[in-house]
């Protein structure tokens, strides 16, 4: 098999010369999880179309179009508004069962779980090579992300003693922080290690994230192609697109 080359907007060596700390986004850059959200989508909303038999079907790119690196329930606000469909937004621990905008989210969160819980969680080889080189390097590291599993996921593949600052979904609504796109959760991770963004580098897979990132005053931006696509990346603001984070040694 041919290896992907990188495709740098900026040498591999200007992206992190030079700064303090890693902000990572989490599922889809450290571990293959946002396969997992993606299927746990799929599934939500294939399950709740059958009852809207005059809405379109739930397709492949309805995940990086609508969902990718978004909060839960704007992820889902955003599907259905694709569809425009409307429903109630119902407490946010709605029952799973429900059909609300908190409902079908809890919904997505159980089946995403139990997927996890099944099948374990095993990071990138690529990007565990890389956090132990910037550990090396003496940089400070966190993740950001707009999962409320976050500390979970970072759990269950054996991550969690290397980042002592994650900024989740859940902190996220606990400071009053908007997601995705806006780069308040980055610049909050950023405060939290006593560091300025600029001194900061902020690495992604979804558009979101990177727009997020290049929103900011960022060192620079790392996209990480999983799917999303280069170009799509490039024009979202990342500083360069790698696919595997290991190019970047």
């Amino acid at each position: 098999m041919t290896e992907n080359p990188v495709h740098p907007a900026r040498s591999d060596a200007q992206s992190w010369t030079g700064a303090a700390a890693i902000l990572f986004d989490l599922d889809g850059v450290l571990t293959p999880t946002a396969v997992v959200h993606e299927h746990a989508w799929q599934e939500l909303f294939d399950g709740f179309l059958r009852s809207a038999p005059d809405a379109q079907p739930y397709r492949e790119s309805d995940y990086f179009d609508h969902i990718d690196g978004k909060p839960r329930f704007d992820g889902v606000r955003d599907f259905l508004a694709s569809r425009n469909i409307v429903l109630p937004e119902g407490p946010l621990d709605d029952d799973p069962g429900n059909d609300t905008v908190h409902g079908l989210g809890n919904r997505k969160n159980k089946v995403f779980n139990d997927i996890v819980a099944a099948g374990g969680v095993r990071p990138y080889e690529g990007s565990v090579r890389f956090i132990e080189a910037a550990l090396a390097r003496g940089l400070k590291l966190a993740v950001v992300s707009s999962s409320r599993n976050a500390p979970a996921v970072l759990k269950a593949a054996g991550l969690s003693g290397h980042f002592p600052v994650v900024v989740d979904g859940t902190v996220a609504v606990a400071e009053g922080l908007p997601g995705k796109p806006s780069p308040a959760t980055y610049e909050y991770a950023a405060r939290l290690l006593g560091l300025p963004s600029e001194a900061c580098v902020v690495v992604e897979d979804a558009v979101s994230g990177v727009q997020a990132g290049s929103a900011g005053t960022f060192h620079s931006v790392i996209g990480v192609d999983r799917g999303a696509g280069r170009q799509t990346l490039l024009d979202a603001g990342a500083s360069l697109v790698v696919y595997d984070l290991a190019e970047l040694l």
